[in-house]
């Protein structure tokens, strides 16, 4: 990966505001609009990211240090650093982002700490900053409390350190839920040794919402420029998804909510096909190293009972009718995925969007309430 002076990758640009002149030549973007700023609804954005300069710091510190190779999520983390205007609007929880929800129409938004998170650093440090992150996130809450809602943040590697946390966050900071930007170098969590931390999840009524990052050790993406949203992203969700599924892990913990973005990274397309590949896919030993599990229900199921899903950078009218046509209206949320994708046309397409009053209500403002516990 190549990084220039400005910070950017080399081919992508240094910033992330809105770049009108950019967006005119996507085909699918939504067409200039004005927001409703008398909208029935409030709009709650479910995806949206932000960090802190500790974490910042530890990142780069471990990518240069050469101790953890093959992981291209570190990259992604010392490529983010060197972007300063990402950076200041991802470090402010004041009125930088305040000013940017204003502009847009956003009501609430919900905090995640971004990719690739605490379960990059050295593995003595995870924990620590994940303590850390989760006492600034509800300290921007307790002062914007009709502003700000915040995920908590947990370093999987630290089983019995991610429990105490999870507990901590739910209890005491009073967050509402919990945010694994998923693989951690190359292990996911549907893995048994890390069941008691989806135990806690669901004992403390904390969904968990997994957020993409770049694969683990994958030249071949990384080598087409694909490690990212283009491709990276969305494959790795779905693995860790679809591992959790076939680990039987809703089916011991069938309370558990899990919350993934992008339109459900495409999972929800491919339902039919799952279900009918699955009669293949039960019970059989070398699909999980000789761990048999035989499922009690059907992909389809889980994803109509357990899983959620947000719409983060995907404003598109016929995917979001689909989706809730399929999933059901409760199993969609609304979400912007700031900073990285912003705009003033996407927030005037939800509001065009035909859609009944109930089911518009439902995709910006109740489902999150519900999923995420959040004030009314």
């Amino acid at each position: 990966m190549t990084l220039l002076e400005d910070g950017s990758e080399k081919g992508l640009k240094g910033h992330f505001k809105e770049d009108f002149s950019h967006r005119t030549r996507i085909g699918l973007a939504p067409p200039a609009g004005e927001i409703d700023r008398h909208a029935p609804y409030k709009r709650i954005a479910t995806e949206e990211a932000w960090t802190f300069p500790a974490l910042v710091k530890a990142q780069v510190e471990y990518f240069e240090s050469g101790e953890a190779p093959g992981d291209d999520s570190l990259k992604m983390a010392a490529m983010f650093a060197r972007m300063p205007a990402l950076q200041e609007m991802m470090q402010d929880l004041g009125d930088l982002r305040l000013s940017h929800m204003d502009e847009y129409g956003i009501d609430r938004q919900l905090l995640l700490l971004t990719a690739p998170g605490v379960q990059v650093v050295r593995p003595s440090e995870g924990t620590a900053l994940a303590r850390e992150a989760n006492d600034i996130a509800a300290d921007a809450c307790r002062r914007h409390p009709d502003r700000f809602s915040a995920c908590a943040a947990f370093d999987p590697r630290d089983v019995k350190g991610s429990v105490k946390e999870i507990e901590r966050a739910m209890g005491e900071l009073k967050l509402n839920g919990a945010v694994l930007n998923s693989h951690f170098q190359g292990h996911y969590i549907d893995e048994r040794e890390y069941f008691p931390i989806l135990e806690a999840l669901e004992a403390m009524d904390a969904a968990l919402y997994i957020h993409p990052t770049a694969p683990f050790n994958a030249p071949h993406y990384e080598a087409r420029g694909f490690f990212g949203a283009l491709g990276g992203f969305p494959h790795d969700v779905w693995l860790h998804t679809m591992g959790l599924i076939f680990s039987g892990a809703f089916d011991r913990f069938p309370k558990l909510r899990l919350v993934i973005g992008h339109m459900g990274e495409c999972m929800p397309l491919q339902l039919y096909r799952f279900d009918w590949m699955q009669g293949n896919a039960d019970g059989r030993p070398q699909l999980r190293g000789g761990d048999q599990v035989k499922l009690q229900h059907t992909v389809s199921h889980y994803f109509r009972n357990n899983i959620w899903i947000t719409t983060s950078g995907v404003a598109w009218e016929p995917a979001i009718k689909f989706c809730m046509d399929v999933l059901g209206p409760e199993r969609v949320l609304y979400a912007m995925d700031y900073p990285y994708q912003q705009s003033s046309d996407e927030v005037a397409a939800y509001d065009r969007m035909e859609l009944s009053p109930e089911h518009k209500k439902m995709l910006m403002e109740g489902n999150a309430r519900a999923v995420f516990n959040l004030p009314a």
